[in-house]
């Protein structure tokens, strides 16, 4: 910031976020009722193919959601509850937990009983072989919503009770006009989209040692385009602030300070190096003793 003050000016809202968001949330609901008479092949198909692919962008889009950029930092409630709009596709709430732990993966990353992003002990003395490593990956979104509960479990705040409520109600309402059909094509797309997935090879790009002494690496490819620009992940630990749709912008100003680290060029090529690369597994992020800081 001191050699490129011109970087203060990416940070604040994403005009066009709310637009984008709410243009997805309403084409889940179209498809809701596009699925309700199809045969249970095709409703998983199309949760895996279409809806699971718009439910994983929306979790990244909660993502930026949780730093404020829907309508900046002056309005942190319209944040909270356009978060939780955007959650309705997801089927399950997710949205206001999300958040609560969030706060921690930028605070303390990789902060033993801290950062829920870092894998258990079980984790990583059990998934240790390629087999197993793709079994955890195909069971990432449970470890996701299991891990917090073990490793850093926190009192349930208002904004969760309000979340689930919101969500099952728009569930049982879905239901009530369109059947089971649809209810189970937006969980099971937002089940198997943030398992094994192209997608998902972001989880595992982000913070993996694959190289000794780099925890953090970006990913400039074409996924990106359908993640709300998560692939830029240094720069978004940098200026976690700025929203996604800014971030290539970060790179090209300060590219001497990104351009010679390490960084991913495909997601996909992620995953197969996680389950086949002995040297890689759940075990291979850095883990530190944080100190709490002062609220």
């Amino acid at each position: 910031l001191a050699k490129y003050p011109e970087i203060k000016a990416l940070m604040g809202p994403d005009p066009h976020l709310k637009w984008i968001v709410s243009g997805m949330v309403f084409v889940q609901l179209l498809a809701c009722y596009l699925v309700k008479d199809l045969s249970w092949k095709w409703i998983f198909f199309w949760a895996y193919a279409f809806g699971g692919c718009i439910n994983h962008s929306m979790t990244l889009a909660i993502h930026d959601i949780s730093h404020n950029v829907a309508f900046g930092n002056k309005h942190p409630k319209w944040n909270r509850w356009f978060a939780v709009f955007a959650n309705l596709p997801l089927g399950v709430p997710v949205s206001a937990s999300f958040k609560k732990y969030h706060i921690d993966h930028h605070r303390y990353l990789g902060g033993d009983n801290l950062d829920v992003d870092i894998p258990t002990d079980f984790e990583g003395w059990f998934f240790c072989t390629p087999l197993r490593k793709l079994l955890w990956i195909f069971l990432q979104p449970l470890f996701y919503a299991l891990r917090p509960l073990y490793v850093n479990p926190k009192t349930i705040t208002q904004m969760e009770i309000f979340n689930a409520l919101v969500q099952f109600s728009v569930d049982l309402v879905i239901y009530y006009f369109w059947g089971l059909k649809p209810i189970i094509y937006l969980i099971a797309g937002t089940i198997l989209c943030t398992g094994l997935h192209p997608i998902s090879g972001h989880f595992i790009a982000e913070h993996y040692m694959f190289l000794k002494g780099y925890e953090t690496y970006s990913y400039y490819g074409p996924l990106n385009w359908l993640t709300f620009n998560v692939g830029y992940h240094m720069e978004h630990h940098d200026f976690p602030s700025i929203p996604g749709c800014k971030l290539p912008m970060v790179k090209k100003i300060a590219a001497e300070y990104y351009d010679n680290l390490p960084y991913h060029q495909s997601w996909v090529r992620v995953l197969w190096a996680f389950v086949f690369d002995d040297t890689i597994g759940p075990y291979s992020r850095v883990k530190r003793h944080c100190k709490l800081a002062k609220e």
